[in-house]
Parts: C-alpha cells; sequence; structure tokens
C-alpha cells in the first residue's frame, strides 16, 4: 500500500467521522455492510494513523543527511580586560557585544550507519502498512461473519414461525376430533405441550435474531443496534483438492506474515546500525554574523568553518550492548516470521477441510429436508386415518423442523466457512 492510498484512507475515516451513527440503507447486502465497516471501524482508523507516523519516522531518519542551520542572538556585558579564568566559551577573553549570526553544520559520512537506520525505517513503514492491509481484512471477516450468522438466524425464526402454525394448526384438529370423540383427551394435551415448545422456541429464535442483529451492527461500527433487512448471498462453487497450492497463496498473499517479515528485516537493519556505531562521524560546520555593537579590538562581522571528526573509543560497552540487544530482538523477529508461518500452513489446512465439510452437508441437509417432509406426510396420512399415533405425528413434525433448521444453517455455514478460507488466504481485502 503506497502513501497516497494511505492519506486517502485516512481522509476517508477523517470525512465519514460525521457519519459514524448516520442509519445504513433499509435492506442491507453484504458489500454494503463491509463498505459502512470500513468506513466506521475505528480500529482500522488507529491502524492508518500508526502507518502515518511511520512514515514521519521515513522523514525524521532522512534528516540526517540534511544540513541544520539555526540562528543566534548574544548579548555580553563583561568587565572591561577579563580573562575566563574556568568554563566552556569559544574565547577566554570576555568583551561586552551585541552579535547575531548563523550556525551550520552538515554531516559527511558516518559511513553507512544513517543510511542503515533510513532503510530500517522504510522497512517498518511498509510493515505497518502491511498491518493497516490485516486490520482491514480482519473487519471484513468479522462483518462476514456477523452477516451470515444473522441471515441463518433469520432463516431459524422463520422456520421457528412456520413450525408454531403447523403445531397451532395441528391443535385445533385434535380438539375438533376430540370433541368429536374421535380422538382422545390425551392427544389434545400431547398437542397442547408440542405448542408450547414451539412458543418456547420462537421466543428463543426471537431473541438469537436480535442478537446476530446486534452483533452485525457491533461489525459495523455503530454503537447501538440499526434497523435494516439483509439480502441473501449466493452460494460460492465448492472447493478443489490442491491445498498444498492454497498454502503458497497464503504465504504469499497473507499480509500480517508480509508485515512480520518486514519487522525482520526492518530490525536486521537496525541491527546493523547500531553495529556501526563505532564508526567515525565526519562532519562540517560554519558560523557567520555580525557585532554591531562591540568592543574595540572586535571586528564587526566574524565567519569560521572547520571539519570535526569524532572517532568512538570507550564508552563502557554501551556500544556493544546496544548491537547485542538489536541482533537479539532481530533474530526473535525471525523466530516470529517461522511461527506464524507454521499457523498460517495450519489455518490453511484446516479452513480448507471446514470448508469442504460444510458443502459436503449442503447436499446431505437438504436430502433430510426432504425426507423429514416425505414423512410428515405420511405421519399425518396414518393419523388422520386413526392408524397413527399422535406422538408418531408430533415425532415427524419434530423431524421436519429440526431438518429445515440444519438445512438454513448449512448454507450459511458454509459461507461462514469460505469467508474464514479466505482470510486465511489473504484473500480479504
Amino acid at each position: 500500500m503506497n502513501s497516497r492510498c494511505l492519506r486517502l484512507m485516512l481522509l476517508l475515516a477523517l470525512a465519514s467521522g460525521s457519519l459514524v451513527f448516520a442509519q445504513p440503507p433499509a435492506t442491507l447486502t453484504l458489500a454494503d455492510a463491509q463498505a459502512i465497516a470500513i468506513r466506521n471501524q475505528p480500529r482500522l482508523a488507529s491502524a492508518a494513523y500508526l502507518a502515518q507516523a511511520g512514515e514521519a519516522q521515513v522523514k525524521e531518519a532522512h534528516s540526517a543527511y540534511l544540513p541544520t542551520f539555526s540562528a543566534n542572538l548574544t548579548g555580553v556585558e563583561a568587565q572591561h580586560d577579563a580573562t575566563l579564568m574556568a568554563g566552556a566559551v569559544p574565547t577566554s577573553s570576555l568583551y561586552s557585544r551585541a552579535a547575531s549570526g548563523l550556525t551550520g553544520s552538515q554531516l559527511l559520512t558516518d559511513f553507512g550507519r544513517t543510511s542503515s537506520l533510513v532503510r530500517s525505517a522504510r522497512l517498518r513503514h511498509e510493515a505497518e502498512n502491511q498491518d493497516v492491509a490485516n486490520t482491514r481484512a480482519q473487519v471484513l471477516l468479522n462483518v462476514n461473519t456477523a452477516y451470515y450468522q444473522a441471515l441463518s438466524a433469520r432463516e431459524v425464526l422463520r422456520v421457528a414461525k412456520a413450525n408454531l402454525d403447523l403445531l397451532n394448526l395441528t391443535l385445533r384438529q385434535v380438539k375438533a376430533l376430540a370433541q368429536s370423540s374421535l380422538r382422545s383427551t390425551l392427544d389434545v394435551s400431547f398437542a397442547e405441550v408440542n405448542v408450547s415448545q414451539a412458543q418456547l422456541e420462537l421466543a428463543r429464535a426471537e431473541d438469537d435474531e436480535r442478537a446476530s442483529h446486534a452483533r452485525l451492527s457491533a461489525a459495523m461500527g455503530y454503537e447501538r443496534d440499526q434497523a435494516f433487512g439483509l439480502s441473501d448471498e449466493p452460494l460460492p462453487p465448492g472447493l478443489d483438492g490442491d491445498v498444498n497450492g492454497l498454502i503458497s497463496q497464503a504465504m504469499r498473499d497473507r499480509s500480517d506474515l508480509a508485515a512480520l517479515r518486514l519487522n525482520y528485516q526492518s530490525l536486521e537493519r537496525y541491527a546493523q546500525a547500531e553495529k556501526r556505531l563505532w564508526n567515525p562521524t565526519i562532519t562540517v560546520a560554519g558560523v557567520a554574523g555580525v557585532a554591531p555593537e562591540r568592543e574595540q579590538p572586535l571586528h564587526e562581522s566574524y565567519s569560521a568553518a572547520g571539519v570535526n571528526v569524532n572517532i568512538p573509543l570507550l564508552n563502557g560497552g554501551l556500544f556493544a550492548a546496544r548491537h547485542a540487544e538489536a541482533e537479539a530482538r532481530a533474530n526473535a523477529a525471525q523466530k516470529n516470521v517461522q511461527d506464524l508461518s507454521v499457523q498460517v500452513a495450519r489455518d490453511v489446512q484446516v479452513a480448507w477441510l471446514e470448508a469442504r465439510e460444510a458443502f459436503q452437508r449442503l447436499d446431505v441437509a437438504a436430502r433430510l429436508v426432504t425426507q423429514a417432509n416425505e414423512s410428515l406426510r405420511l405421519a399425518q396420512a396414518r393419523y388422520d386415518s386413526g392408524l397413527g399415533s399422535i406422538v408418531e405425528l408430533n415425532q415427524a413434525q419434530l423431524n421436519q423442523t429440526s431438518a429445515q433448521i440444519t438445512e438454513a444453517s448449512a448454507k450459511y455455514e458454509y459461507l461462514g466457512r469460505r469467508s474464514e478460507l479466505d482470510y486465511a488466504l489473504g484473500a480479504l481485502r
């Protein structure tokens, strides 16, 4: 991600600050939910600001290449013909004066230390840009998961309502048969119990639907639950059998893994810079100015230039300790890269297996619904003809409801697993 894209993302985040609590569309698609989350989520804006700070750190490190200038204004009232006996000043003779001047200095070379620091800062900035991309992927994954859970909860609620309507119809039929002495009051009691259980299931489904709605609102960056409908999502195709190719893709595309690699490279460069602390530093400096108020021996203007070579000799082991610390941190970062690589390979394999299993359950769930519908039809016919019991009919109704819930859950579970696989592959952007 280049700096221009980063600045654009920050501007969008800032410009949308007044829209954080705006109402979402009446009917929300997954793309709408993702766009709102990208605009609203403070985590993403925070990561972008940290990347912006990293860009400033690159300029800070590069500033050592540029000359520095400072202006000086000096006024001194001294005892005439006095000589300084102690203290660090440019001259041992003190004169009353009022002067102004410029001081400048320029680094000529430090034999590669500044270049290593600049490269380290750039790599760190690139790692922070990858952190922005990873945070964006996490936001998208959270939105996708919450969206599919909300769709699943909505379907379960629909099934619960249909089941309650069916059981109420059965209860009315059983009561009518009992009044005609064609069924016993025991059948009525069974039917009433089933209606009460269905009412409890409906209340639970309504609570789950509201909770999933609240989770989706939070995933989109809203502090409070918002009112919106959901648009269904199509099913993606099944997965191929080449998981090794997917692992290679994840190793190449995962932004969190790229961030750790860049961070390791940055720490390596920093360790090189710390090693070069022992190198000499050559600096050129110059001063120039005027003294409109001065004693007679002093000239009205002054100027001087010189070269300074600073050679480190002894510092109590400070430089060696700093280099050792930087190398240890770089080695730790390298191991973190290796550890995350193992985790990425594991995550891809697990997500791939779970997505394939969820896809296979789709066909099984569809057959289960067909079989449950046929069983209910037969049980209803047997009960109507007096050959079956209310227990048999209730069991068939329960099986149908369970099968319908399984079918609805299977679809959205597969969508959720595919989203998790996309995240594991680094495909969520």
